[in-house]
């Protein structure tokens, strides 16, 4: 599942994830208070967020998607990394922050990574 709230970057982050061979919905929430039934109702295998977004941040939805699925990989875009942002997201449970403009190459070993990862965690646990 892909939230940002650019229609363009929504869209180029589809294309370039469905180029290599995913199945993409496009969303953008429009309060915090949608999140939790969105997620349940999808049940995405991965969600990529962008950080800042007018009515909802990136770190709002990480901590809802947390609640909402505990496995969920959520992948954070942000055109204005810190430590201290990049530390935040990952102690509410992002699986990486990615910088943006991200190339498709780089998108896409993201999304592989996280969504082995979460194969892995769940063979373990």
């Amino acid at each position: 599942m892909v939230i940002d709230d650019c229609q363009m970057m929504r869209t180029y982050l589809r294309r370039s994830l469905e180029k290599g061979g995913f199945e993409v919905e496009e969303w953008l929430p429009a309060s915090a208070g949608e999140i939790l039934d969105r997620l349940q109702d999808s049940a995405p295998d991965l969600l990529l967020t962008d950080f800042s977004m007018a009515g909802v941040n990136g770190a709002t939805v990480v901590r809802l998607a947390r609640k909402a699925a505990p496995h969920l990989p959520a992948i954070v875009l942000t055109a204005f990394r810190t430590d201290d942002m990049e530390a935040s997201l990952l102690r509410l449970g992002a699986h990486c922050v990615c910088t943006k403009p991200i190339a498709p190459d780089a998108l896409l070993e993201a999304v592989r990574t996280a969504l082995q990862d979460r194969r892995d965690s769940e063979q373990e646990g």
